[in-house]
């Protein structure tokens, strides 16, 4: 051998990559598992590396150019072997494509599936073509190896049509029970059939392998099996087909039930934490609910232009609203029998009607305004003023809306600005 064609070999061990008359396989296995340290691994876009030793996985590369360096790739320290003083890396590597493969034509006997409405299994044949791809090389390989390793696209396009071909019943009669159709509706709906394939093929998911597209399929059962199919269908009693239409109506009021129960269960924690948090007791949040509602009422009825004098409008009446219900829940006086009339315990203060109530928040005590609350000493929020002429609130201490330019405490009408 001369000197050009050791150097020639030489750089061959170096430079490791997947051949190209070897391109368009599936799966290609590298020659030589003895790889010299810093050799050159080249790996192409469209695929990835895989490293086997005695049937374990060590690790995977991705698209680019690799220096085989322990520093560089930390999963070779388990492939260097003590014979050679660690220059060299004993492994398997397979080159898988992990692009898709189209146009793979399928075609044959599934097996028997069971028609989910008369129980009766039927023989079942398919075809059509699709596309696949790899999306899980390490267990592909793991599949593949231990069955059909070596062989070209044809074996290895041959083992995953199998694999496809053992899941088409399990599909085919998972979709019936699902969709509570009889099997003869399942195979006419080739489109919904071809979406329920590329969603699930649990043998292919098995292997690493999904498909991505089913261009055409078709399913066919013998006829004289179609026909018991049918006869065995009329044969069915009106009353168990009533028996399923009922069991599927209790399962869609149980669902609706389940969903009303669940906005309940939501306004009520609302409900609390508005008491709780918001309104300090029942008797406040009960006003302002009344409030929001006459509001509500009055805009859904035309009450109000629908500006700041309609809003203004519509929190008057809330506020009266809020006022005869908090009386509503205020403590009653109370009697007892055969007392005399000036035993009897006095009545609540009455108030004029323009007056305006304030109600203490520590103590609820109500009295008609004030800085401090007469029965505790607490201070008394000051009650909110508005516009007569837009409904804007007015600033405390305001002589004049800052809106419109109306009087405070003017007449309801239009007031000129500043008059």
């Amino acid at each position: 051998m001369g000197v050009f064609d050791f150097v020639q070999n030489g750089v061959r061990e170096m430079m490791i990559a997947r051949h190209d008359q070897y391109k368009h396989f599936i799966v290609y296995k590298h020659p030589n598992q003895n790889i010299p340290m810093y050799s050159q691994l080249t790996v192409d876009s469209d695929e990835c590396a895989v490293f086997f030793r005695d049937g374990k996985v060590f690790g995977v590369l991705p698209p680019g150019r690799h220096t085989m360096q322990t520093q560089n790739i930390p999963f070779l320290n388990g492939l260097i072997t003590k014979f050679t003083g660690g220059d060299v890396l004993i492994a398997e590597v397979f080159f898988v494509k992990t692009s898709p493969i189209r146009n793979v034509t399928f075609g044959g006997n599934c097996g028997e599936v069971t028609d989910p409405f008369t129980e009766l299994q039927v023989p079942l044949r398919i075809f059509g073509e699709f596309a696949v791809v790899v999306t899980d090389p390490v267990r592909f390989i793991v599949g593949y190896h231990g069955q059909c390793a070596g062989g070209d696209n044809e074996a290895t396009l041959k083992w995953i049509k199998d694999k496809f071909m053992t899941s088409v019943g399990t599909v085919v009669t998972e979709l019936a029970v699902a969709e509570t159709s009889n099997l003869q509706a399942v195979l006419n709906n080739r489109e919904r059939l071809a979406q329920a394939f590329v969603a699930r093929a649990p043998n292919l998911n098995d292997i690493g392998v999904r498909i991505l597209d089913i261009s055409r399929v078709e399913p066919n059962v013998p006829e004289e099996y179609m026909v018991e199919i049918r006869a065995k269908m009329k044969e069915l009693s009106d009353a168990k087909w009533e028996v399923k239409k009922k069991k599927i109506a209790i399962d869609g009021a149980a669902a609706d039930a389940q969903a009303r129960q669940f906005e309940l269960d939501q306004k009520f924690q609302q409900d609390a934490r508005y008491v709780k948090d918001l309104a300090g007791n029942y008797q406040n949040y009960a006003a302002g609910q009344a409030m929001i509602g006459a509001g509500q009422g009055m805009a859904q009825h035309g009450v109000g232009d629908g500006g700041m004098a309609g809003a203004g409008m519509q929190m008057a009446v809330g506020v009266n609203m809020a006022q005869q219900m908090g009386g509503a829940f205020a403590p009653q006086p109370q009697f007892q029998a055969g007392a005399p009339p000036q035993q009897q315990a006095p009545a609540a203060p009455q108030f004029s009607p323009g007056g305006v109530i304030v109600t203490c928040s520590a103590c609820n005590t109500k009295q008609p305004g004030g800085k401090f609350c007469a029965e505790c000493g607490t201070p008394l929020a000051q009650p909110k003023t508005f516009c007569t002429g837009c409904g804007a609130e007015l600033a405390a201490q305001a002589k004049f809306c800052a809106n419109c330019g109306t009087r405070a405490g003017a007449p309801a009408g239009p007031v000129s600005a500043g008059g």
